[in-house]
Order: C-alpha cells, then structure tokens, then sequence
C-alpha cells in the first residue's frame, strides 16, 4: 500500500489526536499554529484517507475484573486455507481475545488474551482453543509485569 504525503501539521495532529482524541480543533490549532478551520479540515481528511480508523477509550482492565494477561501460541492441525480462516473466525468472535497475530516459525499464531483469573483461563484453553477442529498444539504464558502497553506510532 502507498504511503499517504504527510506535512509536519498532518504529523503533529496525528501525533497530539494519538495521545488525546478528546483534543478539539481549537485545542489542536494552539498546538499546532493553525486555525480551528483548518485543523478540522485535516482532520476530517486524515480521517477520509483511514489514517484515523477510530477514536477509542482506553480501559482500566484490572478494575474492570481483567487482571491477568495471558500471551498464547498456537500451532494449526494443518496448514491450509480452510483450518487459517476457521481459526481467524474463532478468535475474531472472542472479546476474550485482545490481539492475534499470524506468525512465521515455529507457531501459527500468537493470541493475546485477557482473564478474570486462571480458571477462566483454563477453561477458554480447556473448553475454547483446544476443541477446536484447526488447533493442534497450545502454550500459554501468564504476564507477570507489563513493562509498555501502547497503541501510539512513533509519528
């Protein structure tokens, strides 16, 4: 995919928006030494060209019951379209699942999971992952600390 041609106000609007979607464009425009008018005008085209997908809250998982992370690999039966697609559509539908990434290597795939706790973990392995007709192998690893947790690219 093309890059999109970005200008340093483009750039400093993406970079203040990923830190704060709440900015408004009078906020933006002290920021960025344009007028309200035009912040909006490029906000609006930054949100066009899909270089804004979203704006999203962020949540504070422990005290909303979530507090275990869990990172997952997982290893397909067998390596076809058919078993690719059935396990996308299977993570696509868990809210358990957070992200979920199809690697190179050793594994297929690396799921990030959120848990209330380990038997709610186990159960999702026991109960969800291991059950299902593309999944052949499963490790999992509990998070002890999160050291960085962003979504911000490095504009």
């Amino acid at each position: 995919m093309a890059r999109t041609h970005l200008d340093q106000y483009d750039r400093k609007i993406l970079a203040l928006l990923q830190t704060d979607a709440r900015l408004t464009n009078n906020d933006l425009s002290e920021r960025v030494n344009l007028s309200p008018s035009q912040c909006s005008r490029r906000r609006q085209r930054l949100e066009d060209e899909g270089l804004i997908r979203a704006y999203r809250a962020v949540l504070d998982r422990d005290r909303l019951g979530f507090p275990l992370v869990n990172v997952i690999s997982v290893t397909l039966a067998t390596h076809n379209r058919d078993n690719a697609r059935r396990f996308a559509e299977l993570v696509s539908r868990l809210p358990e699942v957070q992200e979920a990434y199809a690697l190179t290597g050793e594994m297929d795939y690396l799921i990030k999971v959120v848990t209330p706790d380990l038997k709610s973990l186990s159960q999702f392995v026991n109960d969800v992952l291991l059950p299902h007709e593309a999944v052949q192998h499963v490790k999992t690893a509990i998070v002890l600390e999160t050291l960085k947790e962003s979504s911000a690219l490095p504009i």
